[in-house]
């Protein structure tokens, strides 16, 4: 089963979150249903963005490496260039 890097928009403020999964679906509903600290508050959250990778340890790797970027600008070009 693939691994996934995500990125969800805060539709109360904008703000972006960026994590990775085995089960997006599932991880995308917690996120809305408050079982995440730092999501709850910025309720209700908007998938914009997810790319598949093989396995777990290349997922964290692309999840930090987007984090390091984590830009507006960065997070923009990768939705349009998706």
């Amino acid at each position: 089963m693939p691994f996934h890097v995500y990125i969800l928009q805060s539709l109360k403020d904008g703000t972006y979150y960026i994590g990775s999964t085995k089960n997006l679906e599932d991880r995308v509903r917690r996120h809305n249903q408050g079982r995440s600290g730092y999501t709850k508050p910025k309720r209700p959250w908007k998938l914009i963005y997810h790319e598949e990778h093989s396995d777990r340890s290349a997922a964290v790797r692309r999840e930090n490496e987007i984090k390091q970027k984590k830009r507006s600008d960065f997070i923009k070009k990768l939705i349009t260039e998706s």
